[in-house]
């Protein structure tokens, strides 16, 4: 593990309430890489097995975004949510693949490969709190956005089942639904584990 590297994304690591759990260094320690990579298979069990039966669409963009933006939490560093997609989506690959999960849409998996990137992307050049809510609500926006688009450009072509609702009228509420979960999740998310003041640790200054 001595090679492998990932900066620490000092503006998340000042403003995380987690943020003890990792190390001010960019060399990445054995643990972190083990938790990144769990917080990806929480969040595609939770996508597979957990249903809130809200019966609005894009809603299920929380069971995915919640386990990744409390990986970004306790391992605050650069490249950390791409690190959770990978172990992520290959848990949802097994999932459908054993039959534990059979229903889990080609939306979901666009989530699940799509959201950590994202989040490492939106949050790369954060510069205070404000910016990290913004971005990771504008994360949340934008995969679940790419999910609703994968999964209605599945749903017209006939890849997946079209369920009760005509394709026309599950497009017409999820056009708007989508972008807005997306959007609350990700700001949900960052305000329960993102500190509202932001004071840079004296161990991460003493690494400048």
């Amino acid at each position: 593990m001595s090679s492998f590297r990932l900066p620490v994304n000092r503006e998340l690591w000042s403003a995380s309430r987690l943020s003890g759990f990792t190390s001010p260094q960019d060399l990445v320690r054995a643990r972190e890489v083990v938790f990144l990579l769990f917080a990806g298979v929480c969040a595609a069990l939770a996508s597979g097995l957990f249903d809130f039966s809200l019966r609005i669409p894009g809603h299920a963009i929380l069971r995915v975004i919640f386990p990744m933006t409390l990986g970004l939490a306790l391992v605050p560093r650069k490249g950390a949510g791409t690190v959770m997609a990978a172990g992520a989506f290959s848990t949802g690959l097994f999932l459908r693949g054993t039959g534990i999960v059979a229903g889990m849409s080609i939306g979901a998996f666009t989530s699940l490969l799509v959201t950590g990137p994202l989040l490492d992307l939106t949050l790369r050049k954060t510069k205070n709190r404000s910016w990290i809510y913004l971005n990771c609500a504008l994360a949340g926006l934008l995969s679940n956005s790419l999910a609703m688009s994968v999964r209605g450009l599945s749903k017209f072509l006939g890849w997946e089942r079209l369920g009760r609702v005509p394709v026309g009228e599950w497009f017409s509420r999820a056009v708007l639904t989508y972008p807005v979960c997306g959007l609350i999740a990700g700001l949900l998310c960052a305000m329960i584990l993102f500190s509202m003041r932001v004071t840079e640790p004296e161990s991460v200054k003493g690494e400048e």
